[in-house]
């Protein structure tokens, strides 16, 4: 007789993150309701004791001051258990030194999810890549507990920090100023304002003499925003 596998239907963007409590390296926690008003990055990975894992552990504790002055906590979540992660987060304290990196203390919580109840629930396990390990996701999740950003990655392919921390400062940036961002915006550069919504607005944008913004046609216009204003969102 066949065995039926229970497929979960993992949360998209503009959902709700669903609700879990978890043992984590810092005590329990509910998942998101602890971190209301505030930005999580919720990220998985896929094994303990691992080279690239470290890499990325230690890499997240040596940003964690700049994540939080973003108003933005980690959490992360592979499927060992509570005392591998303790031993593993301590060899990473005493013993590696990488990059400059060293005597790295890791202080955000690390879930242990031995039933991969919330890695299945979060789509973290992809069996393509691997059935017994959660794979590299990263999900970006606002302070009202909505989902606005999803990136994976693969077992082999260690994550782009300067890109997680461009993804958090565009998401509030847009919040903040209703606006778009176009490629690889950075703080500075110029934001997209939104698309004309009638025929007057559009001839108006292309007929406008200001010179803090630019139409390339009447469905493409961007306007100046300092870096200063950007910055201005960071927790004080």
């Amino acid at each position: 007789m066949e065995t039926q596998e229970q497929v979960l239907s993992m949360p998209r963007i503009g959902d709700k993150a669903p609700s879990f409590t978890a043992v984590t390296t810092q005590g329990d926690i509910n998942f998101p309701q602890d971190y209301t008003g505030k930005w999580i990055i919720f990220f998985s990975h896929p094994a303990d004791f691992t080279p690239v894992c470290t890499s990325e552990f230690m890499t997240f504790a040596s940003m964690q001051d700049e994540f939080e002055a973003l108003n933005t906590q980690l959490v992360g979540l592979s499927v060992d258990g509570l005392y591998s992660h303790i031993a593993w987060l301590r060899t990473i304290k005493e013993k590696i030194e990488y990059k400059g990196m060293k005597n790295v203390e890791v202080t955000f919580p690390l879930i242990e999810d031995i039933t991969m109840n919330v890695s299945k629930q979060y789509g973290m396990i992809q069996p393509g890549e691997s059935s017994t390990k959660a794979v590299r996701a990263v999900f970006f999740i606002d302070p009202k507990g909505v989902v606005r950003t999803i990136i994976y990655y693969p077992l082999s392919l260690g994550r782009n920090f300067d890109e997680l921390k461009r993804v958090i400062i565009g998401l509030q940036t847009a919040d903040a100023y209703e606006v778009a961002l176009p490629a690889d915006w950075r703080p500075g550069d110029d934001v997209i304002v939104p698309t004309a919504g009638s025929c007057g607005v559009a001839k108006e944008r292309m007929e406008s003499t200001d010179e803090d913004q630019t139409c390339y046609d009447w469905f493409f216009c961007t306007k100046k925003l300092a870096k200063e204003k950007v910055d201005s969102l960071r927790v004080k």
